[in-house]
């Protein structure tokens, strides 16, 4: 799978211009046989290093490689994945406090859609 299109990385480009914003994440990247999931909200000019919330056992912000990501191999020749269907709709704060207090990124997932419920059925 491609983890990043086109449309995804030049929009991590332009977040990655504007610093200092708290950036809804353009992108989750997650290890479908276990541990690790990614909320990338920007991405650094060398195409490489990109910024957002990274849960390895516990969620937390910072920086991580694409090429590392990109090159991870798993059990039956299977990589990191790219989530088709993930959309950020809240800025990464809310996810980090959200991923914090669930524990991680996957059960603030749940938080996350519980809210983005409520937030669309007020309108």
């Amino acid at each position: 799978m491609i983890l990043l299109t086109d449309e995804l990385r030049a929009q991590l480009l332009v977040n990655g211009r504007q610093r200092d914003v708290d950036h809804v994440p353009v992108v989750k990247f997650f290890n479908p046989f276990g541990a690790g999931v990614w909320l990338a909200t920007e991405l650094d000019e060398d195409g490489d290093i990109m910024f957002g919330l990274a849960d390895i056992g516990y969620p937390e912000p910072g920086s991580f490689s694409l090429e590392d990501l990109s090159s991870l191999r798993l059990p039956f020749g299977m990589g990191i994945e790219r989530d088709i269907l993930f959309t950020g709709d809240f800025p990464i704060s809310i996810w980090a406090e959200a991923a914090r207090e669930a524990g991680s990124i996957r059960a603030a997932e749940r938080i996350i859609r519980t809210a983005r419920q409520s937030r669309w059925e007020g309108v």
